[in-house]
């Protein structure tokens, strides 16, 4: 098999991972945001107290990095998230996987290599896969202004931080709605805790969008840099404050701020929902990756 020519290491230690790939994921930091990301945020912070928590690189006969996956998501069933790589060398992933006797309900990341590994590993264990979320991954190049709104960003306080987490945990709800799901954020939004948002404040990426008069009417999140790259997210208008651009506002505004900053800019918007993709568009993002998950019964 072509997968036989493939080697894969597991690590718990960041550290160890950021040092050993860390040259690979900054070659292309776009579509690695997810794992730089994290790797440097349990790198800094610690792993999280998770079933699951390690890292993998997947080399080649000569030595060479095929493939980077992690297993740190926070709610089941908790999913191997994959950046790209050969189909074999993803083979070898799953069949690695399934010689340690780690249970794998799920996986994430970058097509075609998440769909090749969650196939080999359906295979292997007598499971099927079964379709779920899909996200496309844009890239800001010309910032285009929207329509001016009242009001600006300011950073979110301490004592709205109940607020805050309320309205993220909403995103997830409202994401499914509006894509026309009955679900599929579901665990996102029961993992992300108070605990989340105090990191995010501490961070100093986590912001309302206020109107004329100071009242929150949007919240806006981005991710420390990894690599040079900031990626956006979550972006929330409450039901009752949505069509008055706050959101096209407050995504220009806090794009503007990171570009000026020397950032590379990027968001993940849901496949299904056609307006969110139309508005990010609009503003000068541009397609650059596609990414699903998949769910293995």
């Amino acid at each position: 098999m072509d997968s036989d020519r493939y080697d894969v290491w597991f690590t718990e230690d960041a550290r160890r991972f950021l040092e050993r790939a860390g040259e690979r994921l900054a070659r292309d930091p776009v579509t690695s945001t997810v794992v730089s990301t994290i790797a440097h945020r349990v790198r800094d912070h610690g792993r999280e107290d998770l079933p699951y928590c390690w890292f993998a690189v997947v080399t080649g006969a000569d030595g060479a990095i095929a493939g980077i996956a992690m297993r740190t998501a926070p709610f089941p069933p908790y999913p191997v998230y994959l950046l790209a790589m050969p189909d074999a060398a993803a083979a070898a992933l799953a069949r690695a996987l399934v010689d340690r006797g780690e249970e794998v309900g799920g996986a994430a990341g970058l097509q075609p290599a998440t769909e090749a590994f969650a196939s080999a590993l359906a295979a292997a264990t007598g499971r099927s896969v079964v379709p779920g979320l899909r996200h496309r991954l844009f890239e800001l190049g010309t910032l285009v202004a929207p329509a001016p709104a009242p009001g600006g960003l300011r950073p979110i306080r301490a004592d709205e931080a109940e607020q805050a987490l309320a309205w993220v945990r909403q995103f997830f709800v409202d994401a499914d709605a509006q894509a026309g799901r009955t679900s599929g954020h579901d665990g996102e939004a029961e993992a992300f805790g108070l605990d989340d948002v105090h990191r995010k404040l501490a961070e100093d990426v986590l912001w309302f969008w206020v109107d004329a008069e100071h009242r929150p009417v949007h919240l806006i999140g981005a991710n420390p840099p990894a690599f040079g790259v900031t990626r956006i997210g979550p972006v929330f208008t409450p039901e009752e404050e949505r069509g008055r651009g706050w959101g096209g506002a407050a995504v220009a505004e806090l794009s503007r701020r990171l570009q000026r900053r020397g950032d590379r800019v990027i968001l993940f918007t849901d496949q299904a929902n056609p307006a969110s993709n139309a508005l990010y568009q609009a503003l000068g993002y541009e397609a650059v990756a596609d990414t699903v998950r998949l769910d293995i019964h």
